[in-house]
């Protein structure tokens, strides 16, 4: 089943690290078993894809490729084997691709071959290319239906708005997967960045309690008064700026009251140094949770490991988001628990032709409630 798909379609391309991503003219991808190819509407853009395709961050992937991550899209095509999918419907597609036989093997589209061998040769032979294209081929599976007249009639929100969802997905995955529930206190550390950001969003959704860290205070009463502002009348929003003194922020934690019952970590590399995560695990209650989905070393210090041990501390290491929380996020966003259209994101939109323009504001323009697409 297709419908309206040309012969060719326009992408971007990276050749190499050392050239500059083009724009190019393809073949349009056709769908086989397990697949489907969808018009890609809107794709997400994170603030460090520059740095991933300038080799600045040394992710490996095979090349030449179509660079991308997650995006929204409408099913144009599938492959013999789809039961549900069907050409013209709206769907979230996510960018964490794994094996059917080894759920071991797993990698980000178009950012990152994975740690096994499995993962390397699905994205090399496979499922190598991502979402800044016209059309794309994606797994079944990491297609996500999405009721559009709800999300886009009833709510208000554009398919830009909606792939802010890519954002708050990995935060949902990591509260998720440590048990957050309502009425609990979660520190989001840090809370100023895009990942962070959306984290915040998604624990007052959840009926969290929230205490967000960070350095930037302009910032940090940014996301306060948002909060305040967009969320339901009773959302707990409590702020602690991150000083750089391990005690001295473990006491501001502390002193705001109440026992804390988890920790979400999101520390990029570039903060791997700043001891925010140790300041939120000396002031984490007995027994507490804490959810490490950042890249930095955040508890490598013999008195923080003796906080885990002596505190009975559960530290689990998440990687995104499994298919059931995507389904399950779905149903909290289409049930009307964020902020509706435009309140959710301001979202900034270009087109595959300006992609140096995309990839340099996607470095700058980040923080809760914000987001960069290319709407091809």
């Amino acid at each position: 089943m297709a419908f309206n798909i040309p012969t060719q379609h326009k992408a971007l391309i990276v050749e190499s690290l050392e050239d500059p991503i083009v724009v190019k003219t393809l073949p349009t991808p056709q769908p086989f078993h397990g697949s489907a190819v969808v018009k890609v509407l809107a794709a997400d853009i994170i603030s460090y894809h520059r740095e991933i395709y300038n080799g600045k961050r040394h992710y490996v992937f095979p090349m030449p490729l179509v660079p991308g991550s997650s995006c929204i899209g409408r099913i144009a095509s599938v492959g013999p084997d789809a039961t549900r999918l069907q050409p013209g419907q709206l769907v979230y597609v996510d960018c964490t691709t794994r094996s059917r036989d080894d759920s071991a093997d797993l990698f980000l589209s178009a950012i990152n071959d994975g740690l096994s061998e499995g993962s390397k040769k699905l994205m090399r032979d496979i499922w190598r290319d991502g979402a800044f294209a016209e059309y794309q081929r994606v797994p079944l599976e990491n297609c996500i239906p999405l009721d559009e007249d709800r999300l886009c009639t009833a709510l208000g929100y554009t398919y830009a708005q909606l792939m802010y969802m890519s954002h708050m997905l990995v935060a949902y995955g990591g509260l998720r997967d440590i048990g957050l529930e309502p009425g609990q206190t979660v520190v989001i550390c840090p809370a100023t960045g895009g990942f962070g950001g959306a984290g915040v969003h998604v624990a007052v959704a959840m009926g969290a309690r929230v205490i967000a860290m960070g350095r930037n205070e302009v910032e940090l009463k940014r996301i306060k008064e948002t909060i305040q502002t967009t969320m339901p009348a009773n959302a707990g929003i409590e702020t602690v700026k991150i000083t750089g003194d391990e005690a001295a922020d473990a006491t501001s934690l502390q002193q705001l009251g109440g026992s804390i019952d988890a920790i979400l970590d999101l520390t990029p590399p570039e903060a791997s140094q700043s001891p925010h995560t140790k300041s939120a695990a000396i002031a984490l209650k007995y027994a507490g949770r804490i959810s490490i989905m950042g890249l930095a070393d955040a508890m490598s210090s013999p008195s923080i490991r003796w906080q885990i041990i002596g505190k009975d501390i559960m530290l689990k290491g998440k990687l995104m988001y499994s298919r059931d929380d995507m389904i399950q996020f779905v149903k909290m966003l289409e049930r009307g628990l964020f902020p509706k259209g435009k309140a959710l994101a301001a979202v900034k939109s270009f087109g595959l032709e300006d992609h140096k323009a995309a990839l340099d504001e996607a470095a700058v323009w980040t923080g809760l409630g914000k987001a960069v697409v290319f709407e091809p």
